[in-house]
């Protein structure tokens, strides 16, 4: 009887009907579709921002790195070879220290990615032919960023010459260059991704679990239930992310165990200091995913939020691209991303050994982003449906 039924409606199908209700369906989607600004905006923004980041803003090359100098004396030559080396395009010289261990503490500090030592004496012994050493330290944790600026330094001995009168064109240079790639002697990859890997995996994690805290509640309609409970917006935001710190915790130990057991990483540094440290990157990535969850009217924006967000924190941090050969405008950007401070936090404690006096700028930055974050989630935080 069925069957008869369907063919007889087969029958009864008004002219083009499946065109007209396919694109009755097809109007029905575009209508939603504009209602639902942050998924349009989505379409939009992710090709443009990538389009933007990859043009203008990711340099594998990277040119003018930041370089520190410890210049023991102020000869002619000594200029020379400095100019050479910012000639080359690679070096910039941004410090001027006056001590080994102020040397010393800005690689380890990540603040300068080059040190270049010229000894006292250096141009008197040039000139007695004993041939001195210079010493160019790298921080070769990026061995992307150190490798080519390394590589360039064989030209720096006769570019340093050119203009220098008072030295001929002996058949071997007056002085050498000793290169010292510290920290990643064997510019290993591994050494690189590894600790930025804990980073990256947190940061996508956190963000997920607790941008989708908010808006469950709302669309399970259990919200109203939580809303007539007396409990503050503060004590709602504590109970949704402090279960998650313990969750991205058992993954940064897992993360790095792997790490250090099957890839050879090595942690040189404080594993109570690295444990701490990672305790508030996860919490500022929970903040910032339970504020995208107080914004948001369903799961699937907060979901696209949280891939906005993920998307330059993962090419704009130093992850897959050197920091420091990026413009300005881009380095400020990442500035303002969690994972740039964390990266330097668990590679220079990892593979450095650094301690909190060499972090506190990047330790005070995420402590700022997570103050940040919880206070604007708090304000946005409705105790009513609307």
């Amino acid at each position: 009887m069925s069957v008869t039924s369907d063919h007889s409606r087969d029958r009864k199908d008004p002219p083009f009907g499946f065109w007209r209700r396919s694109y009755a369906m097809l109007v029905k989607e575009f209508i939603q579709l504009r209602r639902d600004r942050v998924s349009f905006a989505m379409i939009v923004m992710i090709p443009v921002m990538q389009l933007l980041l990859f043009g203008f803003a990711i340099n594998t090359t990277p040119r003018h790195l930041p370089t520190a100098v410890l210049l023991q004396e102020d000869s002619d030559l000594a200029r020379s070879i400095l100019k050479a080396m910012e000639n080359t395009a690679y070096f910039r010289f941004t410090r001027e220290v006056h001590s080994v261990q102020e040397f010393d503490d800005l690689l380890l500090a990540g603040k300068v990615l080059f040190g270049v030592e010229i000894p006292r004496g250096f141009e008197r012994a040039v000139r007695r032919g004993d041939r001195p050493a210079l010493l160019v330290a790298a921080d070769a944790t990026d061995p992307v960023a150190a490798g080519s600026a390394l590589s360039a330094l064989g030209m720096v001995v006769q570019t340093a010459l050119q203009h220098d009168l008072h030295i001929g064109e002996p058949a071997l240079p007056p002085f050498e260059i000793r290169a010292h790639a510290r920290y990643n002697p064997a510019a290993s990859s591994r050494l690189n991704i590894v600790p930025g890997l804990v980073g990256t995996i947190l940061t996508m994690t956190m963000l997920i679990f607790t941008a989708l805290s908010v808006t469950r509640e709302i669309e399970r309609g259990t919200m109203e239930s939580l809303l007539s409970m007396p409990i503050t917006p503060v004590e709602v935001m504590l109970g949704k992310i402090l279960p998650y710190v313990l969750v991205g915790f058992i993954q940064a130990i897992l993360i790095i165990g792997i790490g250090v057991l099957l890839f050879g990483v090595p942690v040189y540094g404080s594993l109570t200091l690295l444990a701490l440290l990672s305790t508030l990157f996860i919490t500022t990535n929970l903040a910032i995913g339970y504020t995208f969850s107080t914004i948001a009217q369903n799961q699937l924006q907060a979901m696209q939020m949280s891939i906005m967000f993920f998307l330059p924190s993962i090419l704009l941090s130093g992850f897959m691209f050197p920091f420091a050969g990026m413009p300005v405008w881009a380095q400020y950007i990442g500035e303002g991303l969690p994972l740039t401070h964390y990266l330097r936090i668990v590679r220079a404690i990892m593979l450095k050994g650094a301690t909190l006096p060499n972090m506190q700028y990047d330790a005070i930055a995420l402590l700022v982003l997570m103050l940040l974050a919880m206070t604007i989630a708090v304000m946005r935080f409705r105790r009513t449906l609307d």
